[in-house]
């Protein structure tokens, strides 16, 4: 027997403007193609009672007690830094990620290192048992606890978790399932956004922690509403070049922990490896002394991370000089070619200037400017940086060097990796407590930097 359909309404994204029908364009604020279908909620069957009333009072903030987060440990160290700890016991968390980058391979290692937790449902709506068994077996995974659900339909994925309650429920991917109550094709914004809140609907009331996976769009967000954002506790975005075979998984929303935490890894045949020393794999092909090239200090959440930039300066052909800039802000390149200009003397105007972040990486971090002017004056003059020399510092528009933040974690990643220099902002010198075996260099500004690093 099937089940009358419930009845929907198309409600627009934009203002909440009602329609019994689909409209391209939106009658009340003129947005076009907002409308997406809703189920209507009868209010008839509406679980708030009059008798439950009672309990919805407010209450003093003060009378509630804060109970202590109940975590699990994923294995993974730097999945469990980027989460703040571990995955949480009841929460939802939302992993997005391009096609091909290892999503999957990641989640089903967590799968296995989660053993003896207790039982791990895997739903997958993309591929069948068999593809996730050949994975399962080139990826070495041993877990007995782990069960196969090939479900598109959410009602019986639902019916399954509640039957089952295991410890941890896996969907692969959100954009597969649908919804029979609501008439819209899968993975389209109505269907994303009301599998999402039934899915946590039931982990929520059961406190079954739950990994959705999501698909990214071109410009990189998750493909659906923003509202699945809004809805989880945590978004992830695993992110890195497809022929890199480093990836990082970054923390962009996390209700139980820091979002500035990154994790690394590397892509291998045997699944996601975890790199602990982010900074001696990023440098660690640096042989000989180029021009052009300068390591620079970028903090990454808690963890400082030695990255070297490179840079390259060539005369201009067709009298338009080029900038590019791979892994920094565009604009922030320009800039500060900008300042070379004006404050140094250094004249770019013929040349052609290449910027580029070793290893796959985005910084957005203003620490790294100083590196940036030295490493294309370097270029510009053929003359090397000394291969011992870290440099830290954000340049400002008038030709400063300004100070910035948690200067000693830096300084000690650079010693622990065994450079000898490091020239810093004047203002960070003076505060230094510590002694260090570094030779640590005060500038004031870019011209003072210029003579101290390159002589």
């Amino acid at each position: 027997m099937h089940m009358a359909k419930s009845k929907t309404v198309f409600v627009c994204n934009e203002c909440g403007n009602e329609s019994a029908k689909w409209l391209g364009k939106c009658p009340a604020c003129n947005s076009w193609n907002s409308f997406f279908e809703q189920k209507v909620v009868d209010s008839k069957n509406s679980n708030l009672k009059r008798n439950d009333l009672k309990s919805s009072l407010p209450q003093k903030l003060s009378s509630y007690e804060a109970k202590e987060t109940i975590r699990t440990a994923t294995g993974f160290a730097e999945l469990d830094n980027v989460l703040g700890g571990g995955l949480v016991k009841g929460s939802l968390v939302l992993l997005g990620g391009e096609p091909g980058i290892g999503k999957s391979t990641l989640i089903l290692q967590i799968c296995d290192k989660v053993k003896g937790e207790g039982k791990v449902l895997y739903v997958s709506g993309e591929e069948s048992a068999e593809q996730i068994k050949m994975r399962a077996d080139r990826l070495n995974i041993k877990n007995e606890d782990i069960l196969f659900l090939g479900e598109t339909d959410i009602d019986l994925v639902n019916q399954a978790i509640i039957e089952m309650n295991p410890k941890l429920v896996i969907i692969d991917s959100i954009q597969t399932m649908y919804s029979e109550d609501l008439s819209a094709a899968a993975g389209s914004v109505s269907q994303v956004r009301e599998i999402t809140s039934q899915v946590m609907r039931v982990c929520k009331s059961k406190a079954i922690t739950t990994i959705i996976i999501g698909h990214v769009t071109k410009e990189g967000n998750i493909a659906g509403p923003r509202v699945l954002e809004h809805m989880v506790d945590t978004v992830l975005y695993l992110e890195g070049e497809r022929y890199f075979s480093y990836r990082i998984l970054r923390g962009v929303k996390n209700r139980f922990g820091s979002t500035n935490e990154i994790g690394m890894f590397e892509m291998k045949e045997e699944g996601m490896c975890e790199i602990t020393n982010p900074s001696e794999v990023l440098i660690s092909e640096r042989e000989d002394n180029p021009s052009g090239s300068c390591i620079v200090s970028s903090m990454e959440g808690t963890r400082p991370i030695l990255v070297e930039l490179q840079a390259l300066t060539s005369q201009t052909i067709f009298g338009y000089p080029k900038r590019t800039a791979n892994g920094i802000d565009f604009n922030r390149l320009a800039l500060l070619i900008a300042v070379l200009e004006k404050k140094a003397g250094v004249m770019l105007g013929s040349q052609d200037v290449y910027l580029n972040v070793v290893g796959g990486l985005r910084i957005n971090e203003p620490s790294i400017d100083l590196g940036i002017v030295m490493a294309t004056i370097s270029s510009f003059k053929n003359d090397p940086i000394p291969k011992d020399m870290v440099i830290i510092g954000e340049v400002g528009l008038t030709g400063e060097v300004r100070r910035i933040n948690v200067i000693e974690k830096r300084l000690k990643e650079a010693e622990r990796l065994g450079f000898k220099k490091c020239i810093i902002p004047e203002s960070n010198k003076k505060d230094l407590k510590e002694n260090y075996k570094l030779d640590i260099i005060g500038v004031r500004n870019v011209n003072e930097a210029i003579k101290k690093v390159l002589g």
